[in-house]
């Protein structure tokens, strides 16, 4: 029988599009999410899908048995207002990563990916708008971003040590600030991108026209869509690549300008409420490709304006489903 590729995580915004690409290739998947069925955004019935909260040692143990690939996505996270306000939750995925790479190990599984995140990077060197493209070897010496990006830094060390120890095969990807549709757009776990979208509409279809823009909209991002991370998830996985790489897009803008992509899509101009107080982040942010682009050849194909209308039109149809026409 062929071995199963497992993605851990499978029900959440990544994970989903993770899975639907695998399934489209002809593998054989095991989805597995801490969520309950209804409240995954991608379900597929050829799709082995299983309810399983990984941070317990039996739970991780099952999801790999009789695996020949894993894709650890599975973290308690959200954006920047969630990891802001819930560091000792997002800490506690460490009890996921390192209880899949045991169970990994057990399983005798081939290849292990792990999702890092760019908030590994030191915050040093992040507190200009106009930052330098962040280089892999900038996250040492290490001031990670407070709670979650200290458990990705650290669950980065592990799969080097099970690599280096135990010959596991680990392969880790830096993801700056995935987007797309089927992900988290309202409730307090999503990303700029989604939220700004969300605003962006309700904005139009309340008639308000006032759009809260977290902190002074001069912090700066890269944003990379959804299809672009499937893409470079895989082809790290099946490298050569041992030490963690950016899977980023390097497309620098500022919060407005993203404000002003939305808009633009709207075909409308709000008027817009500035909150300092608000969770905003480092104040700039970029991913610094040379590395896999060398490798790999991978660059971003979809650029920012035309992820986000496909993002906008999504949320824009669940928006509509949700409050209704």
């Amino acid at each position: 029988m062929r071995k199963v590729t497992v993605v851990a995580g499978g029900g959440g915004f990544i994970g989903g599009h993770l899975v639907a690409a695998l399934r489209a290739q002809g593998h054989r998947v095991r989805s597995v999410d801490i969520k309950p069925l209804a409240e995954w955004y991608q379900v597929f019935d050829d799709v082995e899908n299983v309810v399983a909260d990984l941070k317990l040692k039996a739970a991780a143990r099952a999801a790999c048995e009789g695996a020949g690939a894993v894709y650890q996505l599975a973290a308690d996270m959200g954006g920047m207002g969630f990891i802001e306000h819930n560091k000792a939750l997002c800490m506690l995925s460490v009890l996921t990563n390192t209880h899949m790479l045991q169970g990994a190990l057990e399983a005798g599984v081939e290849r292990f990916f792990y999702s890092s995140s760019a908030c590994v990077y030191n915050a040093e060197k992040q507190k200009d708008a106009a930052v330098v493209a962040l280089r892999e070897e900038d996250a040492y010496p290490a001031m990670a971003e407070d709670g979650y990006g200290w458990e990705k830094l650290f669950s980065e060390r592990m799969c080097r040590h099970f690599r280096e120890d135990f010959q596991l095969a680990t392969r880790v990807a830096r993801y700056h600030n995935v987007y797309g549709p089927h992900g988290t757009w309202d409730g307090g776990r999503e990303k700029a991108p989604a939220a700004i979208c969300r605003k962006v509409i309700h904005a139009k279809r309340s008639g308000t026209h006032e759009i809260e823009i977290w902190g002074d909209g001069l912090q700066t991002r890269s944003f990379m869509y959804i299809d672009d991370c499937i893409k470079g998830t895989q082809a790290i996985l099946h490298s050569d690549i041992l030490d963690p790489i950016n899977l980023g897009s390097n497309e620098l803008v500022t919060i407005n300008q993203l404000v002003d992509i939305a808009e633009a899509i709207a075909g409308i101009t709000l008027t817009r409420r500035y909150n300092l107080s608000a969770p905003k982040g480092v104040n700039g942010r970029n991913s610094d490709n040379t590395r896999i682009q060398a490798a790999l050849g991978w660059e971003p194909s979809i650029r920012l304006r035309d992820g986000m209308e496909r993002t906008y039109r999504w949320i824009h149809d669940e928006y509509v489903r949700t409050h209704g026409a």
